[in-house]
Order: C-alpha cells, then sequence, then structure tokens
C-alpha cells in the first residue's frame, strides 16, 4: 500500500464530503421497502417515480424507478454505498436488528479504521453499515493499519441496546461510496490530479483509496469485476450519480472548471454541475443545501 505524495495540483477543500447517492431501482415499492425496513432509512420525500432517503436531516439515498432494469454486477458504477453511524452501538443495534430479522448480510470486517458490515439490496447495489474507530487511533497511519480481517461479531452484538430497532440514527452519514472502474490509474489521474482528492492509500494496481482532510476514504475504486468494463446499459440499475458537496460556489466552479481544462464536459444540473469520470460514472459537484 502506497501513500500520495503529490503537491503540484488544487486540493480539495477539508469540508468536501460526499453527498447524497441516485441509484436506478426496477420497482420503487421494493426499493423503498427494503431501504427502510432492513436498512433502517426512512422515506423523506415520494413521488410516482422517485424517492429520497434520510436518517435525519439531510438525504442519504435517493431511488430513481427504473422499470425493468437488472441487476448489472461486472458493470462501472456502484461496488458498495458506505452509511457510517456515529456510535459503535448504533452498528450494534442494526447487526442485532439484521439478526432478528433474518436479512441476508454478505460480509462482516474489521477494516482497523472501522468495522463494517455488507449487504446487497434487491437491484444489485451493494451497502456497507459501517462505524468509525477514533481517529487519533489511525490518523496519517492509514496505509500501514487499513485492511481486511473478520469481524468479532459477537462482540459488536453485545454493544447493541436491547430495545427494538427503530431505524439508523440521527448523525448517519454517508461515509465513502466505492466504485467499480475501468482502470486505477486513470481514476487516481481524474479523482487526484483533476477534482483534488488526496490518494490515501492503493493496494496494488487494483484498488485506491481518496479523501480530502486525512480522512482514512472518502471514495475507494476497485477492477475486481469491472476491469476494462463499460457503464451500465439502459436495460442496468445502475449509479445515476454521487453528490460530491464543496463548501463554497466557487470552490464548486473552481473543481468543474478543472474538468473542463482536462477535456471533460459539465452539464448544468441546475443544483450543480454534473460531471463524468473515466469510467463513466455520473458525479454530481454541488454545494451544501440551505
Amino acid at each position: 500500500m502506497l501513500a500520495s505524495s503529490s503537491t503540484d495540483r488544487s486540493a480539495l477543500p477539508a469540508q468536501t464530503r460526499i453527498g447524497a447517492v441516485e441509484l436506478g431501482v426496477a420497482n420503487l415499492d421494493r426499493a423503498v421497502a427494503y431501504w427502510t425496513n432492513v436498512i433502517g432509512l426512512r422515506v423523506g420525500t415520494r413521488d410516482s417515480g422517485a424517492a429520497e432517503l434520510a436518517a435525519g436531516r439531510g438525504t442519504l439515498v435517493r431511488l430513481v424507478e427504473q422499470p425493468g432494469v437488472v441487476p448489472a454486477p461486472h458493470r462501472t458504477g456502484l461496488f458498495h454505498v458506505a452509511l457510517l453511524v456515529p456510535e459503535r452501538d448504533a452498528l450494534g443495534a442494526w447487526a442485532l436488528h439484521a439478526v432478528r430479522s433474518g436479512s441476508a448480510i454478505d460480509g462482516a470486517s474489521d477494516h482497523t479504521v472501522s468495522e463494517a458490515l455488507y449487504l446487497t439490496d434487491p437491484d444489485g447495489h451493494g451497502i456497507e453499515l459501517c462505524w468509525d474507530r477514533p481517529r487519533s487511533g489511525w490518523e496519517g497511519r492509514v496505509p500501514e493499519l487499513m485492511g481486511t480481517a473478520p469481524l468479532a461479531l459477537e462482540g459488536l452484538l453485545a454493544t447493541a441496546p436491547q430495545t427494538a430497532f427503530t431505524g439508523l440514527p440521527d448523525g448517519t452519514t454517508i461515509g465513502h461510496v466505492h466504485l467499480r472502474v475501468a482502470s486505477i490509474s486513470a481514476t487516481i489521474s481524474y479523482y487526484s490530479d483533476v477534482l483534488g482528492f488526496d490518494l490515501i492509500t492503493t493496494y496494488g494496481s487494483q484498488a485506491a483509496f481518496l479523501a480530502v482532510d486525512g480522512y482514512h476514504h472518502q471514495l475507494g475504486a476497485n477492477t475486481w469485476q469491472s476491469e476494462g468494463g463499460r457503464p451500465p446499459a439502459p436495460h442496468e440499475a445502475s449509479l445515476r450519480h454521487v453528490e460530491i458537496v464543496l463548501p463554497t460556489t466557487a470552490d464548486r466552479d473552481a473543481a468543474a472548471a478543472r474538468v473542463r481544462d482536462a477535456g471533460g464536459i459539465p452539464v448544468d444540473h441546475g443544483d450543480g454541475w454534473l460531471v463524468r469520470d473515466p469510467s463513466g460514472i455520473g458525479l454530481l459537484l454541488t454545494t451544501p443545501s440551505t
């Protein structure tokens, strides 16, 4: 694993964060039921074709109905979206809820910097539920510390309050998005050299992790299933876009200008600039909503 030492580029502001993730789904009723009953998000707004889901203030996931789409596990797009809970006992409460409800869990990992549980929704979108260990224990040491080991699930379950699960708590955020990309080198060049994320570490030539302000990662990318791949076809469930929330309009527009200077075509989305990375993944450069 290697840390980046590049300084000859424009860095993103430390307040930059990941915002809402917009996903295409085959059946909105089915998707909303899963994301609320299994995952524990709450419906904020909904119409006939879309639903916005939250845990407290601010949309975390936006579901858009595209009737008939099917999972596309080998296309570029979403590997998983990570819902980051503020305390370990909240992750324990969710784990206990999953056990009691018989929800299928794909995996459970201890990454040293965090603990994580993994699932897949009915449309094939990967989901991570996670909690960060205190930053003082890993900041500045992510390349040497972050890895994957089995999660001690019994210990996590022991933190859970013995009360009914009422959903993910206020303070839950999008900790990171992990992407399936066609090329790691092209992904690093785009997200680091053009947009301005710091390259935190790599796993050989197959995965990279990027962030701002010393975080372990806000963006992950891998080619495990998608090397040389293409974006989803119209009949396939897709990651429609990820919001990258910059602190000011000037920061947002500067990032869009760097994309334009690099040969990209930012599109006015009304609430920000929609750009596409080298794997065709949509990124909505925006600012905090009022």
